[in-house]
């Protein structure tokens, strides 16, 4: 078995990425979002965390989240954000003629990668970076043609909140509205 070496480091700052199984366009559909949405608020019921940025593509998202200060298990609210969301969309995913033999002794169900990025945060500098890098990424994707148009993601919170002026990356003023958080 591989051996992951991740960051602990209680109440940090970290930078993550995940991608569905086999790059699936699936996070974007209204019931993953809201599936995805509502596990988030479950979780963050009884393992809190604060979400700092944000960006949902079809098969991936980026998030940059602080956890308590005396808190450093990103994993496990990761398992089980990831668990909810593939219990209650399983139906989804499309039928394969044959799963890895790996997959069905773990019982993984097929909607995400087993593993994720992690990043720990270091400096406000590196803060900066990896938020511009999420409110950045559906452009750099060709999913839209400014950061505005992209409705999945915290670039309108921090618009709204003054962080990102509303011209940020070349944007032309447009309707600003809720991000997908």
């Amino acid at each position: 078995m591989s051996y992951y070496r991740r960051s602990h480091i209680a109440g940090a700052t970290y930078f993550f990425t995940l991608t569905t199984y086999q790059r699936l366009p699936l996070l974007t559909e209204e019931r993953v979002r809201t599936t995805l949405r509502e596990a988030i608020g479950e979780v963050r019921a009884t393992l809190p965390f604060e979400i700092d940025a944000w960006v949902l593509l079809p098969d991936l998202l980026h998030a940059i989240w602080t956890l308590p200060a005396l808190d450093r298990d990103y994993g496990k609210r990761w398992g089980l954000i990831k668990s909810i969301v593939s219990r209650q969309c399983r139906d989804l995913i499309p039928e394969r003629s044959s799963r890895s033999f790996s997959r069905i002794r773990r019982r993984e169900i097929d909607f995400w990668q087993r593993r994720f990025w992690e990043h720990q945060i270091r400096d406000e500098g590196d803060f900066e970076r990896h938020a511009d890098y999420i409110h950045y990424n559906p452009v750099k994707h060709g999913l839209a043609a400014y950061v505005s148009q992209w409705l999945y993601s915290t670039y309108h919170r921090y618009v709204a909140d003054g962080t990102y002026p509303a011209d940020w990356a070349g944007n032309p003023a447009v309707g600003i509205g809720r991000g997908g958080e």
